[in-house]
Order: C-alpha cells, then sequence, then structure tokens
C-alpha cells in the first residue's frame, strides 16, 4: 500500500510507503504473532508502528529501516 505524505511547510510531496504486520513479518521471516507480541509487549519491543483503527495497523517503511539499523551490531561491538 503506498499513500503520499504531505508536508506542510513543503510544495512538493513524499512517498510514504505503508505495510501491514503480515507483510512486516514476511520481510523479517518471523511469524506475525511475533510481530504482534512485539507490539504489545511492555516497554515496546518492535518498530514503531501507525494505529489508523483498533484493528488496522501499518508499519512504515522508514520506521522499519530505521528500527533495523538501531538493533544491528558489529562484530567490534559484540
Amino acid at each position: 500500500m503506498r499513500l503520499r505524505a504531505v508536508d506542510s511547510t513543503d510544495t512538493t510531496t513524499a512517498e510514504t510507503e505503508l505495510i501491514t504486520t503480515e507483510e512486516l513479518a514476511r520481510m523479517l521471516r518471523v511469524d506475525p504473532s511475533s510481530v504482534r507480541r512485539w507490539r504489545t509487549a511492555r516497554p515496546l519491543q518492535g518498530p514503531p508502528f501507525i494505529a489508523l483503527s483498533e484493528r488496522v495497523i501499518m508499519y512504515s517503511i522508514e520506521d522499519v529501516r530505521a528500527w533495523l539499523a538501531s538493533r544491528r551490531v558489529t562484530p567490534e561491538a559484540a
């Protein structure tokens, strides 16, 4: 699903790609129940999400990429 986000301070539009819980799970090669558990854990464990309604949850690809980058462990740091 692709949504276009408009920044009120800029006249150009930026494209933001949103994915579902199932798409995120497929991308990360985990079960969708794991993604749901991350979302409901306290403290939150997964990437930031967007609650469009009580039952519709979406994830921004940019947020997912940033979350993955923050979890990266380099051999020198390990």
